[in-house]
């Protein structure tokens, strides 16, 4: 009898055990941001040493992480979906206040999580959903796009410009429309040739799409991936190239024009601090741009003439005043179709949602 009595309280104590176990870890409270330690954690979706993407965005963590009582942590190479649910959701049960979620795949599985830690603030890069606890960021990045299309028109001799494109998303559709409304803004003759690989980091493939471009005639590439593979292509053909993310030139020294570059610092010391303060607030779409230091384009080449230069840097200039004029009509479409009337400026939830190319573009959307 004592036998029996002994077993059942065994396991109605492993039971026990095992429901706790189970139960999510206590949240941090609210004030202990400002009070004490700030945990701020980051989810990548290709390598950190990539020089790309991920790179750029492991720099601004390494800012925030030099400010006093912030430590990080970062999660590198995280698949889009179930994966990424599962990193974020390990972040917030560990303790982490601050959760930066820096892909566009990421917006589900982020707001999934973010609805079972409603004491944890979570930052999407490049989404459009938000709750109470999540906000969208992102950098108006078209702007510094049209900068190094003005590059590539002027720099072209095809006017065949190739461009390795990651999946046919508003982002990045916006990317290659700025592009090339800059390219055609000096060089009314130049097309721009989009060939999509699907995937964010994918050295080879990004370059053998890079490849394929030349073989048609294109003497400038550009990218919006996450690798150098695309600037290697260039570089091995004696063309020349555009890079993205970070200054790319170490690749390409002798074909590098210049490059579309980010800068998270700026944006994410802001994050922190109003965090910190208790003045952080959900809901909100983040939008910053050249004038504000988030986005930028690397120096110019030795190979990029002062007229160049010099035409390219005024309108620079006119960004960093926050003048931006990139989608005021009248803008057409691929099949000569006004998209954006003659004086009318595109409004953000517009580009936010853009999924057309603007002429000039030869490729489809798909």
């Amino acid at each position: 009898m004592k036998h029996w009595l002994r077993t059942i309280g065994l396991a109605a104590l492993a039971a026990g055990l095992l429901l706790t176990g189970c139960q999510k870890a206590p949240e941090k409270k609210a004030d202990d941001a400002k009070n004490g330690e700030l945990k701020v954690g980051f989810v990548y979706t290709s390598p950190v040493g990539d020089a790309g993407y991920s790179w750029a965005q492991d720099q601004g963590r390494k800012a925030i992480e030099k400010l006093p009582g912030v430590k990080t942590e970062f999660v590198e190479s995280v698949k889009e979906g179930a994966d990424a649910e599962r990193v974020i959701e390990n972040m917030a049960r560990s303790g982490d206040q601050l959760i930066f979620a820096t892909s566009f795949g990421f917006m589900d599985p982020t707001i999934k999580v973010a609805k079972d830690y409603p004491n944890v603030k979570f930052m999407h890069c490049s989404g459009f959903k938000s709750a109470e606890n999540v906000d969208n960021y992102f950098g108006r990045m078209y702007q510094a796009r049209y900068l190094t299309g003005m590059v590539a028109g002027l720099m072209t001799k095809s006017n065949i410009i190739g461009y390795v494109a990651a999946f046919p998303i508003p982002e990045v559709i916006r990317g290659v429309n700025a592009f090339t409304l800059g390219a055609r803004s000096v060089n009314p003759k130049a097309q721009v040739r989009v060939v999509w690989t699907k995937t964010w980091f994918d050295p080879a493939l990004e370059k053998d799409a890079a490849i394929s471009l030349l073989d048609v005639g294109a003497d400038v590439i550009t990218q919006h991936q996450d690798s150098a593979g695309p600037m290697e292509a260039a570089a091995q053909r004696g063309k020349y190239c555009i890079g993205y993310n970070s200054d790319m030139s170490k690749y390409a020294p002798k074909s590098h024009l210049t490059a579309a570059v980010w800068n998270w610092a700026p944006m994410y010391e802001a994050i922190v601090k109003e965090v910190r303060a208790g003045s952080w607030k959900g809901g909100r779409a983040l939008w910053w741009g050249m004038d504000k230091g988030v986005v930028d384009i690397a120096p110019f080449g030795p190979m990029v003439p002062k007229a160049v230069q010099d035409k390219v840097n005024a309108q620079k200039a006119l960004f960093q005043k926050g003048e931006d004029k990139v989608f005021v009509g009248p803008i057409k479409d691929q099949a000569g179709q006004v998209k954006i009337p003659d004086g009318v400026k595109a409004e953000d939830k517009d580009l936010l949602g853009m999924t057309w190319f603007v002429e000039g573009v030869v490729g489809s959307i798909q």
